[in-house]
Formats: C-alpha cells, sequence, structure tokens
C-alpha cells in the first residue's frame, strides 16, 4: 500500500526538477501554488503518505512539512487519524480559502480545479 500511493504522488513534484524557461528564455524559480497548496494537492491524492514521503513529493525537508501539517491542522483544513502505526489525513474540503482575494472558494474547489479532486 505504502509503494503503490507514493508512486502516484511521486510525478506531481520531482525534487532538483530543471526550470522551465518562459516567453523571454528566463527561468524564474517560482511555483504558482505554495507548498502548503502542494501537501494538500499530495494528501488528497493519497492521504496516507508519511512525512518523508510527502517531504520528497513536495521536494522540501521533513521538518517543513511537520510544520506545514502543523499550520494545515491548526486552520482546521486537515485532520490526522491515527490507523494503527501511520497516520491517515483527511481534507475538510468546505474549508474557504484564507486570503481575501480567494475567500469566495473553498479547499476542495481548488483541489478540483487542480485536477485531483475527483481522484
Amino acid at each position: 500500500m505504502y509503494y503503490k500511493s507514493y508512486e502516484t504522488v511521486k510525478p506531481l513534484v520531482k525534487k532538483n526538477q530543471k526550470k522551465v524557461s518562459g516567453p523571454a528564455g528566463d527561468a524564474p524559480g517560482f511555483t504558482y501554488l505554495s507548498n502548503h497548496t502542494h501537501a494538500l494537492v499530495a494528501l488528497d491524492t493519497s492521504p496516507d503518505l508519511r512525512v518523508r514521503d510527502l517531504a520528497d513529493a513536495i521536494g522540501i525537508t521533513e521538518r517543513a512539512v511537520q510544520r506545514i501539517l502543523a499550520d494545515l491542522e491548526a486552520v482546521g483544513v486537515l485532520v490526522r487519524e491515527r490507523v494503527g502505526r501511520r497516520n491517515h489525513y483527511r481534507i475538510v474540503r468546505k474549508s474557504r480559502l484564507r486570503h481575501p482575494l480567494e475567500q469566495h472558494c473553498t479547499v476542495g474547489c481548488l483541489l478540483e480545479g487542480i485536477g485531483r479532486g475527483g481522484r
């Protein structure tokens, strides 16, 4: 189960991925979504991911993932449930996005827009 679910998330964001050049040939070092969003997308696909696997999928450290998970839990977007020795994460899809420009949209709407919401 671990291997299969990790393999479905691994292609989302690859570590040390080559930068894609824009129309002017420059390669800006940013993505359109935050690491918090990357974590939600990965957990929407595989809610049983370990912190280590989530860090690999996003391309950040395990400690950064722990902070992100704590942030998402603190605002009620993510619910952690213990299943045996593993954690299972449930996304509260009805949660509203936090920025005033996006408050009209829910987390579920965001995940559906990205294309992973239907699973």
